[in-house]
Parts: C-alpha cells; sequence; structure tokens
C-alpha cells in the first residue's frame, strides 16, 4: 500500500468484514468512489480490510472494530486525518476535498468571498499580511482543517458592514453577523477557533454531540420528535432557539445549542429512559447532565435554568465518579453485547458463547474430578474399614474355638481326676 500511495492523496475505508456498521457505510462509500472520480478529484478513494493486516495484530484490530465504527482516514503525504463526522457521501466528500487543499484559501475578490460565505455557514477569515498571528493561524489550520475550511483576505475584500478594530485580525463569519478574535477575552486562538467552529444553533446528532466535546462547552439540547408536530414539541425548540439568537453574547463561551430527534443517542448517555419532549443541558466532559426541576414555560424559564447551571444551584446528575464508571462499564458491556448479537448473532455466539462453554467445561471438569475423587476414597476406606470386621470376626471365632478346647481339655482332666479319688475309696 505504502508502495502505491507514493505522493497521491487517498481517502482509505479501513472496515471489518463481519462489521455491521462497515456493511452499512458500504453502499455511501462505493458512492463516494463514483462521485470523486466524476468530479475529476485529485483524491483516490479505497478501502482495506483492516483484519488482514497481518496475521500476529488481526484478531487484536477484529476486537477494537468490534467497539468503533469503520475508520475512515485521509492520507496525505506523511499526514493522516482521521474523519469523525456524519456517515453521509455529502459530508465524507466535504471532508476529503477540504484535507485535500491548501491549509489556507485566498479570497482574492468581493465576488469570491460572497460565493465562499454562500456555501459555508461557518467561515474562518485571516485579514492582514505577515505576523505572528498568521503564523499561528496556519498552526491551528493544520490541526483543525478536519473541521472546517480557513481563508485569508485583505480588508477590502470584506463587505462593508464588518468593522475592524486593528489588523491583523481573524474574524468568523456566522449566524448572520460576524465576531473578531481578541486574545485578551478569548484566550488561545486555537481553542477559540474550536469553539466558533459550531453555528449558534445545530442540529445535534451523535456525531456532532462528539465532536462537542472538544469545545468544552455545556450542550443545552430541546429533545423532541422532529415528525411530531405538536405544540410542545414546537415550543421547546423555539424556546432553545430564542435562547441561542437572543442571548449570545451572554452565553455563547459556556454553551452550545440545538436539539436532538429521538431520546435513542441520549439514553445511552444518560444510561436513562428520558422522556419526550424535554430539555436537558450535557457537560460532555465528565458526563455530567441537567434536568430542569420544573416545567419549561418560556425564554425566561431556560435563562433561569441556565443561570442555575451557571451559578452551582442545579442539581448535577450523572458524572465520572467511581460508581457511575461501574455502571457505565456494566452498561456499555450490555449494549455492546446485545449489539454485536442484533447485527451478527453467529459471531455473537462464537465470541462469547465459546469462551463460556470452555470456561463451563473446565469447572465441570474440576468440579467432577474432585467428586469421583472423594467417592473413590471413600469407597476404600469403606472396604478397608468392611476387611478389617470380617478379620476381628474371624479372631472371634477362633477365640472361641480355643476357649471351647480348653474347657474341653479341663473337663477331661477333671473327670481323671474324679475317677482316681472314686478307686481309692474302693
Amino acid at each position: 500500500f505504502k508502495e502505491n500511495r507514493k505522493d497521491d492523496i487517498w481517502l482509505v475505508d479501513f472496515y471489518a468484514p463481519w462489521c455491521g456498521h462497515c456493511k452499512k457505510l458500504e453502499p455511501v462509500w462505493n458512492e463516494v468512489g463514483m462521485e470523486m472520480k466524476n468530479m475529476g478529484s485529485p483524491v483516490r478513494v479505497g478501502k482495506m480490510d483492516a483484519t488482514s493486516f497481518s496475521s500476529k495484530y488481526g484478531l487484536l484490530i477484529s476486537i477494537l472494530f468490534l467497539f468503533c465504527l469503520s475508520y475512515l482516514s485521509s492520507l496525505k503525504g506523511d499526514l493522516a486525518y482521521n474523519y469523525r463526522g456524519p456517515r453521509t457521501k455529502d459530508d465524507i466528500i466535504e471532508f476529503a476535498n477540504r484535507v485535500a487543499g491548501p491549509l489556507i484559501r485566498p479570497l482574492p475578490s468581493q465576488h469570491m468571498f460572497e460565493h465562499v460565505q454562500k456555501r459555508h455557514r461557518v467561515l474562518f477569515v485571516y485579514v492582514g499580511g505577515e505576523s505572528p498571528l498568521k503564523e499561528k493561524y496556519i498552526e491551528v489550520a493544520s490541526e483543525l482543517i478536519v473541521y472546517t475550511y480557513f481563508f485569508s483576505a485583505s480588508e477590502d475584500v470584506l463587505p462593508e458592514y464588518v468593522t475592524l478594530p486593528e489588523l491583523p485580525a481573524v474574524v468568523v463569519f456566522k449566524d448572520g453577523t460576524y465576531f473578531v478574535y481578541d486574545e485578551y477575552e478569548d484566550g488561545d486562538l486555537s481553542s477559540w477557533i474550536n469553539r466558533e467552529r459550531f453555528q449558534g444553533y445545530l442540529h445535534v446528532d451523535g456525531f456532532t454531540l462528539y465532536e462537542l466535546g472538544d469545545t468544552g462547552k455545556l450542550v443545552a439540547i430541546a429533545v423532541i420528535d422532529d415528525k411530531n408536530s405538536s405544540v410542545e414539541h414546537t415550543r421547546l425548540k423555539s424556546i432553545i432557539q430564542e435562547v441561542a439568537r437572543v442571548y449570545r453574547n451572554h452565553f455563547h463561551r459556556d454553551f452550545q445549542f440545538g436539539h436532538m430527534d429521538g431520546n435513542d443517542y441520549i439514553n445511552s448517555l444518560l444510561m436513562d429512559d428520558l422522556t419526550i419532549p424535554t430539555i436537558v443541558v450535557l457537560n460532555t466532559s465528565n458526563q455530567q447532565y441537567f434536568l430542569p426541576d420544573r416545567h419549561i414555560e418560556n425564554t425566561e424559564d431556560m435563562v433561569q435554568f441556565i443561570n442555575n447551571i451557571l451559578d452551582g444551584t442545579a442539581e448535577a446528575q450523572g458524572g465520572d465518579g467511581l460508581l457511575q464508571r461501574v455502571k457505565r462499564i456494566v452498561y456499555d458491556a450490555k449494549s455492546t453485547v446485545m449489539s454485536v448479537f442484533k447485527s451478527s448473532p453467529l459471531l455473537g455466539c462464537f465470541l462469547f458463547g465459546l469462551p463460556l462453554g470452555v470456561i463451563s467445561i473446565m469447572c465441570y471438569g474440576i468440579c467432577t474430578a474432585d467428586t469421583d475423587g472423594g467417592v473413590e476414597e471413600h469407597e476404600a476406606v469403606k472396604k478397608e474399614n468392611g476387611d478389617r470386621e470380617l478379620t476381628d470376626e474371624g479372631s472371634e471365632e477362633e477365640q472361641e474355638e480355643e476357649k471351647n478346647g480348653k474347657y474341653t481339655e479341663l473337663s477331661d482332666g477333671e473327670l481323671t481326676q474324679k475317677d482316681i479319688m472314686e478307686k481309692k475309696k474302693d
């Protein structure tokens, strides 16, 4: 593989043949390959059976894939960019095109800027000439190119409504407005970009929630059913949207807002069945979560709930304590076993049934061996005791015969003495 790829840019799916997630991705992956080929992309699409790397590590890799989705990676020279986004054709192609191009893409004109802004919901732009800030910007881009695009432009390319306090500057355009990076208020540039690479309000799924864990923000989610158009479902979603829009300057450094369709994924995080529609706030860094202690009727109630979390008066549930870790291990193990049996019953029987069967046979053999040995020893002792009883009985008979013999001899002697006495008397 190393000899064939040379300096090419590859998009590779490392998969396991028996993995249910990998099988589900296969038709999507074929579409990705055809689309990239038709558009004349320099990215070459391939796949590799991760379980056949070598006989030495094949089993280990198979076990690792038992607990993971197929592993997508883009190989560019000596660099490898791992994909952690949704498994859809458009998202995967977007990822491939992003990492295949230059780290920093120049915007030479206003027309180009407007075109790019329409295509990207979140747009990072460096404005200015050579500077230490630009060097830092390039460094951050090499780290976070897997998540978002990075551009550069001169000040006259920006829209007229944009006002920059000084140059150079890093600006993010999103949610119909823009925000300028301030080192004193926003801290490290990498951390700021990592926080700001999401829109203020999101449709949250499992992959997005996983990525939000890197931002260090609390995630306020309305858990609803998108197919349910009842007043309660739409009302909670509207409340979260309004808080994200109106109170952005108050909460954007600490909170990310959005909604989630269905409670299946959230139940796995909370290890409990969450009744929907409802609102939950997640701390993905320590697996804590907050549930409102009363019904959220309006925006003011939601703002009060958020303030209670910030000042520590809201009760946190879950967490990463010892008890919760044990509970998490048991829950994850149970979920993993069920998912394996559901996706591949034969594999589940082999992986879990065979070891349990071997252990059962070993335990049965050990217990049976001890029992048979005890029975045999007991029978031997019983037999020995029986022999002793028989020996003792024989000795008693001999003693009786000897006694009878002596009695006979004594009787004959007594009779002889009596005859002598009678003769003397005569």
